[in-house]
């Protein structure tokens, strides 16, 4: 315990390794990464002749080439990308784009991640992903990360508590491309690619009219977001167009299914209590159809619910949800179109690009 203490590295000049040196403690450290450097090292060549061997350049003998090309896949060499596009920035755009997702899990996030992906590979352009986790904290460390690392441009839907775009606008300030997606932030004239939330929401609720619903509950997100102001206006104009009063009483902040699950019992045992049901997302309309079911409510025939993304769960819920599409992989694809344009110029970079995904109406079992 003593010899402990004497030699803590905190009140002592000793290492901590050497320490448990002393103490007859191996220590295992970890291998770094073999680099260009290392190769170049062991041949006694330059890191360019390494690099251009790597890509086969005809420059270098055939002999050498396989030799060192071997020597990299033996020692599972990796390139840094980053740094690759890094030495040929002033020359050609560094084609990596970063990628801010509020949400991995979420099925539209993901959606749109695999078009961006796509519509970007194809372009020969790599994404840098990371997750503001809906955290306005996060997603300023991220930006602060994406700029440090370089990145040709950055693609964002905003978290759901960002209320500041201070960061959003020193990217725009040092003439770094920003496209935004689904959250789009008005504070901040960058180019932008949404659905037609209000058009989606405005058929949707027409539906439910149609079909014989007078009382519709509204289940949305902060009003401080876009979507959900778009969304509000479409299911507000749908019974306005229809004749029917707006109440609200059955308007209520609620965009996840443990909510839903929460507030919908007292709603739906209410003297006057809603016959359908509009929700932001699909994970909150199925939080309503589950507790009507556990209730002994029919779906539709006593109350109908529409959601708003036509995800998996969609589908795999009984009855089958009726829900707004959004088509999320169009959408990341158009933002990517858009980033990559700024970025090769075919889109001034001081022209705000706005570009809107039509959604569609996915009738299923939750609706008559």
């Amino acid at each position: 315990m003593h010899l402990l203490f004497a030699c803590n590295p905190l009140h002592n000049p000793y290492s901590l390794s050497l320490l448990l040196e002393i103490l007859g403690i191996r220590v295992m450290k970890e291998k770094a990464p073999l680099t260009m450097k290392d190769i170049a090292r062991e041949f006694g060549i330059s890191v360019a002749t390494v690099s251009r061997a790597l890509k086969d350049s005809p420059r270098i003998s055939a002999e050498r080439r396989a030799a060192i090309q071997q020597y990299a896949r033996e020692h599972n060499f990796s390139p840094n990308v980053i740094a690759e596009s890094l030495r040929h920035s002033k020359v050609m755009p560094i084609k990596i784009i970063g990628v801010i997702i509020p949400e991995m899990i979420h099925y539209y996030f993901a959606t749109i991640l695999a078009g961006i992906e796509e519509e970007a590979s194809a372009r020969g352009y790599r994404i840098m992903v990371a997750q503001s986790d809906e955290k306005y904290e996060r997603e300023v460390k991220i930006c602060q990360s994406f700029m440090e690392n370089k990145v040709c441009g950055i693609i964002v839907s905003q978290a759901k508590d960002t209320m500041k775009y201070d960061h959003f606008q020193r990217i725009m300030d040092a003439g770094v491309p920003l496209v935004f997606y689904d959250r789009i932030c008005t504070g901040v004239n960058a180019s932008r690619v949404v659905v037609d939330d209000y058009f989606g929401a405005y058929t949707a609720v027409s539906h439910l009219i149609e079909t014989g619903c007078k009382r519709i509950a509204f289940y949305g997100s902060s009003m401080s977001l876009e979507i959900s102001k778009n969304r509000f206006n479409g299911y507000k104009d749908a019974l306005l167009k229809h004749g029917l009063p707006i109440d609200e009483s059955l308007t209520h902040f609620c965009d996840n299914r443990a909510d839903a699950e929460a507030i919908t019992p007292e709603i739906l045992t209410s003297p006057n209590r809603p016959d359908g049901f509009f929700a932001v997302n699909d994970d909150t309309a199925i939080g309503i159809l589950y507790t009507a079911k556990r209730m002994g409510l029919r779906v539709p025939e006593d109350v109908s619910i529409c959601g708003f993304t036509n995800g998996n769960r969609a589908i795999s819920c009984d009855p089958m949800l009726t829900t707004v599409e959004q088509r999320g992989r169009v959408v990341g694809e158009e933002a990517a179109n858009i980033l990559i344009g700024h970025v090769e110029g075919l889109i001034p970079r001081d022209k705000a690009e706005k570009r809107i995904v039509r959604t569609r109406l996915i009738i299923r079992g939750t609706t008559k």
